[in-house]
């Protein structure tokens, strides 16, 4: 065989790579695995808040039942967009206590990606809303409840950012801070690559006005830094430079969670979080948050 014919055949065979792939993937074996996937924030049919969740489940094969694959746009809880302005909600809020119990039976994974939900101002944008009220949002006591029987089963529970944050009633996040050993500071906070707002498209001009409102309407900020916000309005800014030695925030794994879930040990991390408090005695935690104050 001369030179030239078998640089053509690794050339076809680096080309065919990705069907290979494909049909090794096709011939792994379906696994079962029955994920509650909750989502009040879907303002396209996409589902991005938890489409990565969703290609996890169908990239290692796992089924909602015995034969189908995940569907971003259909398998979840939550808000569902539709043309002209319309949408369906398919919550759990429709679910009587009877449905609630045999679904905590069912299902193997419940995972609340975002419960901010859908606001009039944001929705409807072909014709002028009165007023930003909500349309739907929320953490729900139905949903309180599915979390109580999966606890109580044992399940697994994968919660992220705003879970209880705004609009989620008082009562119902008290009701998640005593059944996970939680305490929310009221304060969430956001990585941006630049407080300059000539600059950085991404900052909310709310963000900057709440900001302004307390400080004589100045905004002396140009490098990055951190946004925290409470829910009283309030805005304080750590900016790069000035009290952060690094502004983008890191989470850090300790040595046996890196070991026993192979993780890395430390991750950056540029999107909104919560600030809680955590009882020690209810929860061990596997990783830290850190803000590299120069303080």
């Amino acid at each position: 065989m001369n030179k030239n014919r078998k640089i053509i055949i690794v050339l076809i065979a680096v080309l065919l790579l990705p069907l290979w792939m494909w049909l090794a993937w096709l011939l792994t074996s379906k696994k079962k695995l029955v994920a509650v996937i909750v989502d009040k924030t879907v303002e396209m049919s996409n589902g991005s808040q938890h489409a990565s969740f969703t290609w996890v489940l169908n990239n290692q094969r796992f089924t909602k039942n015995a034969t189908h694959l995940y569907k971003n746009s259909d398998d979840y809880f939550g808000f569902f967009p539709m043309e002209n302005e319309k949408f369906r909600l398919k919550g759990l809020e429709r679910f009587s206590p009877e449905l609630l119990e045999k679904l905590s039976n069912d299902a193997d994974i419940i995972y609340f990606t975002d419960t901010y939900g859908v606001y009039k101002n944001e929705w409807y944008k072909k014709k002028k809303e009165e007023g930003s009220g909500i349309i739907y949002g929320g953490m729900s006591e139905q949903d309180i409840e599915l979390l109580k029987k999966m606890k109580a089963k044992h399940k697994l529970i994968i919660s992220e950012f705003n879970t209880i944050g705004s609009p989620t009633s008082d009562k119902v996040r008290g009701d998640f801070e005593n059944l996970f050993g939680l305490k929310w500071s009221g304060w969430v906070g956001r990585y941006f690559s630049s407080l300059d707002t000539a600059i950085n498209a991404d900052l909310p001009a709310w963000i900057v006005s709440n900001y302004k409102s307390n400080y004589k309407g100045e905004w002396p900020f140009h490098a990055a830094g951190i946004v925290f916000v409470n829910t009283n309005g309030k805005v304080v800014i750590l900016e790069k430079g000035n009290q952060l030695l690094e502004a983008l925030p890191s989470i850090h794994v300790d040595a046996d969670a890196q070991k026993k879930y192979n993780l890395p040990d430390q991750i950056s991390y540029p999107f909104w979080f919560d600030v809680m408090q955590f009882d020690s005695s209810a929860n061990q935690p596997i990783a830290e948050f850190e803000v590299k104050t120069n303080g």
